[in-house]
Formats: structure tokens, sequence, C-alpha cells
């Protein structure tokens, strides 16, 4: 199983140290410590571990500092920035892992994106000797690009010519969505397996400045402070701690079980169904922002939603098998809507706002499950607020026309939890008709099961006494379909509406990226990424398809 959690004093890849309201993030990969034996993390190349650590960084900057207000990420080796993913590691990695690899590695990116612009924390990322590959994805996620201008000091993403793959983690989006750069320009960057340097680099906007060697700490120091003095001021905000998350397993029966306070997720292997139940807020919940910093990590609002965020986790990664998991959630529908209220009122405090900000980006997550998912309403459902949340983001929602089986829409669901390309769930579900999705959100009202369905919030409404068959059918028919062909598909129907940057990632970049690195020219026995470092260069099909 994949340990998610991380620590501070026990990286090996990354240097945090503060200085005053800025952070310094220090990239310095320890080659010993790879996610695993096989190879060897020269030149500030990454893998899995050195990526779980930057998500770890950046969640404690949000949680644990809200006094900073600009990162500076950097090298921690004179000789390289960072080379990318480490190649040996990608060539001898299953294509799942890679696929699964690439979209965490996007997450990442896409969290320091959020962390400036919903948090108000800016980022610089300063690039002192060679940045390829990966590494400039970083960079492109960040607000500003410092660039050393010296003789050996470039930005490049030679995925393209050196190994017959994309750039994984959004390079190719970031370049014309994000930083508006020429088209052409693009195109000749990314078949220029030596990228660019200083002032070709800051010409053509791949760089937003460019220093010499003896000037570029001072200014690249200078700049994050001052953007962190143009920041909002947080007041007395204190930061809490971040407590490791952990779950207990068991095996009974042919069924494995993962189960944290919150979540428990039960796998029938034999299935291939995984079954999440997440159950809501018990007791009193606190009442306002000093009230969940007195609280801590351990409140509701944020520990069932780590714990939920870890549940995926180790799914993707530790359970490629499971074709389809099915959500139900378990508590009081009025004490959760109660406690989102709460937030919902309390967002000017910075804890509150960042308990929703991490809610929205694990119901992300959510979205972004290369499963079928489908949620279950039975008597003891709680299909309330941001679990309802949950529920619309699924393939399917079946509903027990039982009374007692209630959908409240909570406050969240007017635009709180956007999806990755910027809709709410309700706007997304209703497209035809935006008016329904609106007064739904408006409304905030609580239905009985077949009201539910007359608003279009069920895909089947089944009556008890066929209730067992019916979705025991539906499972089985579910996960007797190609994988292949579901996930085109969910995925194509997942995201109705405009596209933006972020949707892109996923929905272009990855669906490309998942196909190349199952195609021969990649990495086939004569693949660009297979023969990469060999004397011997790759082989390709010439047909284009």
């Amino acid at each position: 199983m994949t340990d998610f959690n991380r620590h501070p004093d026990s990286y090996h890849h990354w240097q945090l140290e503060y200085d005053g309201a800025v952070a310094h993030l220090r990239m310095n990969v320890n080659p010993e410590h790879p996610f695993r034996d096989g190879y060897e993390l020269k030149l500030n190349s990454y893998d899995l571990a050195v990526d779980i650590e930057l998500a770890d960084a950046i969640q404690r900057l949000r949680f644990e500092r809200p006094d900073i207000n600009a990162v500076v990420i950097g090298s921690g080796q004179e000789r390289a920035f960072c080379a990318g993913a480490n190649i040996v590691m990608l060539k001898s990695s299953t294509h799942p892992f890679k696929v699964n690899f690439c979209k965490f590695t996007n997450e990442t990116r896409l969290s320091l994106e959020d962390l400036s612009q919903h948090s108000g924390v800016r980022s610089i990322c300063a690039i002192n000797a060679a940045c390829a590959g990966g590494g400039y994805e970083l960079a492109l996620a960040c607000d500003e690009i410092h660039l050393v201008n010296d003789n050996n000091s470039a930005v490049s993403l030679p995925e393209v010519p050196l190994l017959g793959v994309l750039p994984g983690t959004g390079g190719l989006t970031r370049l014309v969505d994000k930083r508006k750069i020429r088209r052409d320009h693009a195109d000749v960057f990314c078949t220029l397996a030596e990228g660019l340097r200083g002032k070709k680099a800051l010409k053509w906007n791949f760089v937003d400045a460019i220093w010499p060697k003896s000037k570029f700490h001072d200014q690249v120091g200078a700049r994050a402070a001052e953007l962190a003095g143009e920041a909002k001021d947080k007041g007395a905000a204190k930061g809490i701690e971040l407590k490791p998350i952990h779950f207990d397993s068991s095996e009974e029966d042919g069924k494995s079980t993962m189960k944290w306070e919150h979540v428990t997720v039960t796998l029938e292997h034999g299935n291939r169904v995984a079954r999440i139940t997440m159950t809501g807020p018990i007791g009193d919940q606190p009442k306002d922002g000093p009230g969940f910093e007195a609280a801590g990590c351990d409140t509701w609002a944020i520990k069932a939603w780590r714990e939920f965020d870890d549940a995926l986790l180790q799914l993707r990664f530790d359970h490629e098998e499971i074709g389809l998991v099915v959500l139900e959630t378990r508590g009081d529908r009025g004490a959760l809507v109660d406690l989102e209220k709460t937030l919902d009122a309390h967002q000017d405090y910075w804890l509150c706002k960042e308990i929703l900000l991490h809610t929205a980006r694990v119901c992300r997550r959510w979205d972004l499950m290369a499963r079928s998912t489908y949620a279950l309403v039975d008597e003891k459902g709680c299909a309330a607020g941001a679990f309802l949340e949950l529920m619309m983001a699924c393939d399917r929602i079946y509903a027990l026309d039982e009374d007692g089986v209630d959908f409240v829409v909570g406050p969240l669901s007017d635009g709180d939890l956007p999806m990755s390309h910027g809709l709410s769930r309700l706007q997304n579900r209703f497209l035809a008709t935006p008016e329904q999705g609106d007064k739904l959100a408006e409304e905030q009202a609580t239905m009985i099961a077949p009201e539910a369905d007359e608003e279009g919030l069920v895909t089947y409404l089944l009556d008890p006494v066929d209730w067992e068959d019916d979705v025991r059918i539906a499972l089985e028919e579910r996960v007797s379909l190609s994988p292949d062909a579901l996930t085109g598909m969910e995925a194509s129907l997942r995201f109705g509406g405009a596209e933006n940057c972020d949707s892109k990632i996923f929905g272009r970049l990855s669906a490309w990226q998942n196909w190349i690195f199952t195609r021969p020219n990649a990495t086939g026995d004569e693949g660009a990424l297979t023969r990469y470092g060999a004397p011997e260069g790759a082989q390709f099909d010439w047909r284009r398809t």
C-alpha cells in the first residue's frame, strides 16, 4: 500500500524554509530515495515520491502557515534545476502507473495554481540551471518564471523529439492557454530538444525575467518580497498542524477493507467493485472561524475530506483491477447542511476558506477517477450538501423509492465546489436547462426521492421490492464492459460545456498521453522512450493516425 503521508522533518527531496512572509521550497532530490528500486534520481529528476512531498508542502503552506504570502520554488543543486520525470522510472513502469503518475503530478501543479488564485499565495519559479520537461512544467504552474541568463541555463520541453511522448504535466496547454505563447513559437520550442536560453526565452514569453548569475538571488528575493507585500492581510492567523492520515486494513471472505475514522472502503476483488462509505459529522461542530482553528485538523470538515482523498489515491495507485466504485453516504443530513452553512457564512475567515478550497479539490479528484462511479441512496443514505455533490459527480445515481429517502441541496452547490472546467455540478448536470440548476441552487430545498427524481437528480428510482436485484444487475453489467471503452466514454461525458485550461489538461492532454504510452513508437521495443540512452535510435512506424 502506498503511504501518501509526509512531513517536512522527513523530506528526502525538498527543503522548506521560511523568511518572513516568503517560503522557500527548494528541490534537492536525494538519488538514494526513489519511490521504488531500480533507478537513480539524477539531476533533480523526480518520481512519485518527490511529488508526494511537493503536494504535502503545498498543503502545509495552506493550513499550517497562513502568514505566508509568497513562495519561491528553486533548486538546491547548482548543476540542474530539474531534469523532469526520471526516464528510467517511466521506462520501467507499467502503463497504468505512468498514467496515474502523470495525473497526480497534474493535480499537484493545479493545487499550486489554486494556492495563488484563491489563497493569495503568489509563486515564483527561480531557475538557476537547466530546466527540462516536468521541471519546466512545474515552472509553468507558477505565477512568474525567473531564469539565470548564462550559457548553461535553459528551459525546454524535449519529450517529443527525445522520447516520442508528450509533456505529461500540462506543459503544452499552459504554453498557449496560460502564457498565451504564439502557436508557431510553441511549435518550435516543443520540437527543440535543447530548449531556449536567456533573451530568446524572454522575448518569446517562455520566462518572465532573466538575470545575470551575480544578481539572480537578490532580484528573485526582492520580487518575492514585493509579491508578499501585495497580499491581503490575514490578521493574526496562527495555522493548524496537519497530522498523518491512517487507516486499518483487514481481509475476510474474499474482501479487503480499509477503514479510516469517517471513510470505509470495501474491495470486492472477485467482482472488481469497490464500495466507499463516507459518514457525516456527529456531535457539536465549530460555529465560526476561530472554532475551527481551535478544533484543528481533527474536525470533521478537514479530517473526513482528507480521508476521502487518501482513499481515492489508494484506489488509483494500488487497486488497478477495480472497475466500478460504488458510493454510499451515511449521517444526519441536517447536521451536514448546518456545518456547510457555517463554513459558507465565514468564508472571509482564512481557515473556513481553506476548508472549502480543500473540499473542492477532493471533489475534483473524485470527478477525475478513471473508474465507473455509481451512487446508491437508500433509507440510510445522506444525499445532502457536499455528499450530494459527490453523487452528482457519479456516472449514475440509484435511489430507493421509500419514505425517509430525502435529498437536500446545500449552500455549497451554487459554485463553491467547482469542477475542473469551472462549472458547478448543478450547472454541468443541467446544461440544456440552466434555469433548473439555478432554481435548485437558490431554493436549497429538501425533497423526497420521487421529487428528486422529478427534478432530475436521480438516474433510476427503484421500488423496494426490486432494489437489491436491480442494483446487483446494474453493477454486474457495468463491470462486464471494456474498461478502455468505459474510461474514454466517461471522460467524454462527465465534463459538458466549454473547456478551460484545467479541463484541457485532463480531458485532452491526458487522453492523448494515455494513448501514446501504449504505442510502439514510444514504448515498443524500438520506441523512443524505450531506446532513450541506448546507442541505437528509435525506429518509428511512420503512418499518421
